[in-house]
């Protein structure tokens, strides 16, 4: 057996299981696990500038593709602030990593109150990942960060968390050292896929409802073709776009919360189709019968007791699914001249209703490249493009999921950079959510992270204050603001600073900004928006609505 430190342990364990990137910030609880990175030439090291940005850009590198996102930071109030990310990561079923150091091994649990401390650290935490483990002894280091890896690669990806003392990274042992461990995916149980087959053979009017576990688990080829072969209409989450690309005639686009006019689509199916989703915005009749697919089995009928559930892998038990649909019913006549009337109302309503937003989603998606990821924060635009912003490929559109925390996109798309540096990524920000990582443009431009930045600056929490001077008689408080010059501000840090004129010049500035070789960021003045949370309801037209086969 080798020896080393236990650094040296952490840091060859995780490049043994394939961790290229890092995103930390350093501390003197960690400084042995540093010096070990610092010798491990094949991973990269990104220091960011707050603990909340490590989190945060692991997330959006582990969503697009990068692999396990890793965070590094110091115990403690470095926990308590990279908690956001590791909340967003967990909502998202995002397989992030979070190693964190300790206070000195001999005080734990003593509440002697030395630098950082705090009791239980890792259970301040604990709602919100997987599955956690402290380690004393450098030995030990090993066969966690394998138990670790093996629960974000196995079941559902959520969050998994470590963390270890100064004297622990710093000791010498002989240390075994382990290979990584892949857990084979699993389809769902035959006879209830075989079943479920039976059932969507006998509706008449099927739709599926898509949600963001098709694309975590590289499902959208199969949803697809299970989509085509039954002729059914597809709605997606904000988290599911891309399952279907929204150029298909089956996709109908994304139903956003229980406004969406979308809704009325789904009161009309005798059966619904869920893949990879909580159903939690989606409202169903009683009668309504809906076959479930998740990798979670505890995400089975929990919001719709109704459910044939199916516990397996999204991309497997779909296409086990059209086997049997093969087996059962012969493909059905096309919906797609049904599905266009639909898309074009929708679009419609929303651009009677929407504006400026929807003049400025649609300016967006012509600048931007298809293959392009854009990442839009809890914002006046970013729910519009939620609604309204079609995407073509799976893992190209990211949010929050249901934790909704403002000021996450910018930071996670330097992450979704790091994970595709030749590919577009853009940030939808208004101006409140931008300043909570702002600092972040320093990370950027360090690394040469250029990701472009859009920042609608109304001065104010825009959804906030419109709706408290819409509820209470005008009357407002604690949602207008004072903001910096925000493309100043930018170019201060070293990146590009561009302020137009208003939302028509957004198309123009972005396709500009996309050419460039740095950090950009964009700063659009806006007034006043409409709600985006109340939209007309589509009914579907008569000559269209399904019919018996």
């Amino acid at each position: 057996m080798p020896r080393m430190t236990g650094g040296q342990a952490l840091s060859q364990s995780l490049y043994r299981e394939g961790v290229r990137t890092i995103f930390g910030l350093p501390g003197v609880q960690i400084m042995h696990a540093l010096d070990a990175l610092y010798g491990e030439s094949g991973i990269r090291f990104l220091t960011t500038r707050h603990e909340q940005g490590t989190t945060y850009m692991a997330d959006g590198f582990a969503r697009t593709g990068g692999g396990i996102g890793i965070a590094l930071v110091v115990p403690g109030i470095g926990i308590y602030n990279a908690a956001g990310g590791v909340a967003t990561a967990y909502a998202a079923s995002s397989p992030v990593f979070l190693v964190a150091g300790h206070i000195n091994r001999d005080f734990i649990g003593r509440q002697r109150g030395v630098l950082h401390e705090v009791e239980d650290q890792l259970e301040t935490i604990a709602p919100v990942t997987k599955w956690r483990a402290s380690i004393r002894d450098p030995r030990d280091i090993p066969g966690a960060i394998h138990e670790a890896m093996r629960q974000l690669r196995s079941g559902r990806p959520r969050p998994v968390a470590v963390d270890i003392p100064p004297e622990t990274l710093a000791e010498e042992a002989e240390i075994t050292l382990l290979e990584p461990e892949y857990p084979p995916r699993r389809a769902g149980d035959p006879d209830l896929i075989d079943r479920a087959a039976r059932l969507l053979a006998q509706a008449s009017s099927p739709l599926i409802w898509a949600g963001g576990g098709v694309n975590l688990g590289d499902a959208a080829h199969e949803l697809t073709h299970v989509a085509e072969y039954l002729q059914a209409p597809v709605i997606t989450t904000p988290e599911g776009k891309g399952a279907i690309s929204d150029r298909h005639p089956l996709a109908l686009g994304a139903a956003y919360n229980a406004t969406s006019p979308l809704q009325a689509m789904l009161a009309q199916a005798d059966m619904v189709l869920a893949v990879g989703t909580r159903l939690a915005t989606a409202i169903l009749a009683e009668p309504q019968q809906v076959i479930q697919i998740d990798v979670d089995p505890e995400e089975l009928g929990r919001n719709y007791p109704h459910t044939l559930g199916i516990a397996g892998d999204a991309r497997l038990t779909l296409a086990l699914l059209r086997e049997r649909l093969q087996a059962h019913t012969p493909p059905r006549p096309s919906r797609s001249a049904e599905c266009e009337a639909i898309r074009n109302q929708v679009a419609g309503s929303i651009r009677q209703r929407l504006q400026p937003q929807a003049g400025i989603v649609e300016a967006i998606r012509a600048a931007l490249p298809e293959d392009g990821i854009l990442v839009p924060d809890m914002t006046q635009i970013g729910y519009a493009c939620h609604l309204y912003y079609p995407v073509y490929q799976p893992r190209t559109y990211l949010t929050s999921s249901y934790m909704g925390n403002l000021g996450y996109a910018f930071p996670t798309a330097l992450g979704a950079k790091v994970a595709n540096p030749d590919r577009a990524v853009v940030v939808v920000s208004g101006d409140g959510g931008f300043l909570y990582n702002s600092q972040e443009l320093a990370t950027a431009v360090q690394y040469g992270i250029n990701v472009v930045v859009i920042v609608f600056d109304d001065h104010a929490y825009g959804n906030v204050l419109r709706d408290q001077q819409a509820r209470f008689g005008g009357r407002a408080l604690g949602s207008e603001l004072h903001n910096p010059g925000f493309a100043r501000l930018a170019q201060a840090y070293g990146a590009d600073g561009i302020k137009v004129n208003g939302p028509e010049d957004v198309g123009p500035a972005l396709a500009e900004a996309l050419r460039n070789t740095r950090p950009t960021l964009i700063e659009v003045p806006v007034g006043p928006m409409p709600s985006p949370f109340v939209l007309p309801t589509v009914e579907p037209r008569e000559q269209d609505a399904p019919r018996s086969r």
